[in-house]
């Protein structure tokens, strides 16, 4: 191990004019060595060194010993902060409440996933009916105490006899499908195998469901292996998967994903396409006819096959189809087509384009339920078939909508509503009396009273009207003093919108202002946002973010010694890029699972479906927009950066862990003052997955990170060796 070297009196006096949370005499971590090697890439023709190509391999010996000598440091450190226990306990405590998430209905039928309070998972339960006692229909906890297996999808057949189910090790990407009878329930010997990105459709005979999946990987290389050559299968109960149908495959498109879903009538197999992540799709139907004997040697016949914009498939009444789709209008509109006459020409609008944006569309009831989003808040309006105004549905407040969920043949709508305040509750209305009532209503462990979310707006660097969502104590304080964390994502057309966050409650309880920004590269605002946060334009998110934080400390909310930003995924990208592009800005960033090595993040599991987002070094045009923002690629050393916790876990595989180790590694030969630069790295989680104990620790150990090192505490003056 290696002494980080000393600071020149001129650094140390600058930082303490600017008012940084640690003193000249604040001792250095020592950081596991890094070798550096001699690996440099040419791209057209310009050199780019990437001497830790070696961490790209997360099995080798090398990178073990690495990971290990530092999760030890960074442990040993997060040990020795004082308000780390306490953080632990209060949020664990806020975290303790019954957490409902929305049910969905099949043989009439209602099935919804409950977590009691601090299950690791949460259990799946199905009611006869709306009044009827929940039955426990799969504990994942008591086959998996320690949540090292997550279970994902549930699906239900029609008849109602039978659960498939997906679970995956660690939460990764990888699944595993079994099928459960709902009436003993015991699980078949079924077991369906590399499957990855896929629905679970049942054909209406219930004999089996249309499924998609990859070809098996080499053995080892299970968690590094591309997504290529997805393929959609149809699986008969009780026969082994070699012998799944094949329905449908596209050879001359490997990076594509594709999916298939049977309408509710059971008439037609829908199946969607798409380059990637990217929301523009084609269509294509195959027509089973009879829906208690399918006919799975249908032919699969396109509907749309242009890739200029998103199609949303939304249901069926007879032959008559609906879809969501933004073609001519960015702000999404709902269409209507005879299925015998699918030339887009021929198109009826049914709800034009409107000034709000439709975030969640959903035909339910013989009506069409439309989640819009009004400045980021949310609405559900409501239409008929023919597209004639229903009204709208009251909402408990401003806030967010979350899992619209309903069947045609059912005059009922399920939703969750939530703020940062508001717990997710959900509530079933109904079509026929216009009621609305709360279904298994949380009772949480925190007083809303005191604190408030006011919606604010900014300029970005191009005069763009950015909004934001501060959630703070009433009779804030506008003194510059208060410690604040602001959160963001800005991409891949995700709607960001505020919701509640146990932890972000002991954070509000301790003094903390926490920031929610909207930046372009979502969908908040529809496809045009959308796209000024995307490719050569990716550099407009970070303006946006820079320009929350320059509003946020031009207000007196904050400055810039008790500034934290933090983000996960696109989000750690976003968090990594401006803390290099504006280091002065912030104290504290957290980068998680982050996408930080911009040139060679296509060649990873999933990443080559990103390239609709971001482009790719291997273009020319793109090589030098991605070089300029890489995270890993714009350290420059000397520099004071923020102190920086970055997390990742060892089962990630939508983002590898590379990612985060190399630019770890960077980091810490780069950074100019005693400002810590740690990494912590999860077992037995993954991208989006972490069990409710790891989950808690985890934020426990974020915000004792922050609150150190934003002067809320005093931080141990011990060292880890």
């Amino acid at each position: 191990m290696t002494l980080r070297r000393s600071w020149p009196l001129t650094c140390i006096l600058a930082l303490a004019l600017a008012g940084v949370a640690f003193t000249a005499d604040a001792p250095a971590l020592k950081y596991p060595d890094a070798r550096k090697g001699d690996v440099v890439d040419v791209y057209h023709g310009t050199q780019v060194p990437d001497p830790y190509r070696w961490l790209e391999d997360p099995d080798s010996p090398e990178t073990r010993a690495w990971v290990a000598a530092e999760n030890e440091i960074t442990m040993g450190y997060l040990a020795g902060l004082p308000g780390r226990d306490a953080l632990k306990k209060r949020i664990t405590e806020l975290w303790n409440y019954p957490k409902t998430l929305v049910p969905f209905r099949e043989a009439g039928r209602l099935f919804y996933r409950k977590n009691s309070g601090l299950q690791q998972q949460s259990v799946l339960y199905m009611r006869a009916s709306l009044d009827a006692e929940p039955k426990l229909l799969l504990d994942p906890n008591v086959q998996w105490p320690d949540g090292s297996v997550a279970v994902r999808s549930t699906s239900p057949s029609p008849d109602g006899k039978l659960l498939a189910y997906s679970t995956s090790e660690g939460g990764s990407d990888w699944e595993t499908l079994h099928i459960r009878d709902i009436g003993t329930g015991k699980d078949l010997s079924d077991l369906l195998e590399w499957v990855r990105f896929s629905g679970i459709a049942w054909t209406k005979d219930g004999k089996g469901f249309f499924y998609s999946r990859y070809p098996q990987p080499p053995r080892g290389k299970e968690l590094q292996a591309a997504a290529r050559d997805q393929k959609i299968y149809y699986h008969r109960i009780g026969a082994p998967q070699s012998e799944d149908r094949l329905i449908y495959e596209r050879k001359d498109l490997p990076t594509w994903y594709m999916g298939g879903d049977v309408t509710e009538d059971g008439r037609y197999l829908v199946i969607s396409m798409s380059r990637g992540a990217d929301r523009r799709n084609r269509l294509y139907t195959v027509t089973l006819g009879n829906p208690l004997k399918p006919d799975l040697q249908a032919p699969v016949k396109p509907l749309v096959e242009e890739d200029d914009a998103e199609h949303l498939f939304l249901g069926n009444v007879g032959t008559t189809f609906y879809l969501c789709t933004d073609l001519n209008a960015p702000k999404r509109r709902i269409v209507s087509f005879d299925l015998r006459r699918p030339d887009r020409k021929g198109w009826r609008t049914v709800v034009p384009e409107a000034a709000d944006t439709i975030e969640t569309p959903l035909l339910a009831g013989q009506r069409l339920a439309l989640h819009y989003l009004v400045d980021v808040q949310g609405r559900i309006r409501i239409f008929t078939l023919a597209g004639k105004p229903e009204g709208e549905i009251p909402l408990p407040g401003v806030g967010s909508v979350e899992g619209l969920s309903g069947r045609n043949d059912t005059p009922e709508l399920f939703y969750s509503f939530t703020s940062q305040l508001t717990p997710s509750t959900v509530y079933r209305y109904d079509f026929k009396t216009g009621k609305t009532v709360s279904f298994e209503a949380p009772r949480p462990q925190f007083d809303p009273a005191g604190y408030e979310t006011k919606q604010l707006f900014c300029k970005s660097k191009d005069g763009t009207r950015v909004p934001l969502f501060l959630t703070a104590r009433k009779g804030l304080a506008l003194d510059g003093s208060n410690p604040t964390l602001v959160e963001g994502y800005g991409g891949f057309s995700v709607s960001v919108t505020p919701g509640y966050d146990p932890d972000v409650l002991a954070w509000l309880e301790r003094g903390g202002v926490f920031v929610t920004a909207i930046l372009r590269g979502g969908a908040e605002y529809g496809e045009e946002w959308h796209r000024a946060g995307m490719l050569e334009k990716k550099q407009n998110v970070f303006d946006d973010f820079i320009a929350v934080a320059e509003h946020l400390i031009r207000e007196k909310f904050t400055s810039p010694s008790r500034l934290a930003i933090r983000g996960g995924s696109n989000g750690g990208l976003l968090v990594g890029a401006v803390m290099e592009q504006r280091p002065d800005l912030f104290a504290v960033a957290i980068p998680a699972v982050g996408v930080m090595d911009m040139l060679r993040f296509d060649r990873f599991t999933a990443g080559a479906g990103w390239v609709s987002e971001y482009g790719s070094s291997s273009d020319p045009k793109m090589f030098p927009v991605l070089l300029a923002y890489s995270p890993l690629h714009n350290l420059k050393p000397g520099t004071c950066y923020p102190a920086t916790l970055l997390t990742t876990a060892d089962h990630d595989d939508r983002v590898v862990p590379g990612h985060s180790f190399k630019f770890a590694a960077a980091l810490q030969a780069a950074q100019g003052c005693p400002r810590p630069t740690l990494i912590r790295v999860e077992t037995q989680a993954s991208h989006g997955y972490a069990a409710t104990d790891k989950r808690i620790q985890v934020l426990a150990d974020l915000w004792a990170f922050t609150e150190a090192n934003l002067g809320m505490t005093a931080p141990s003056q011990a060292v880890a060796r």
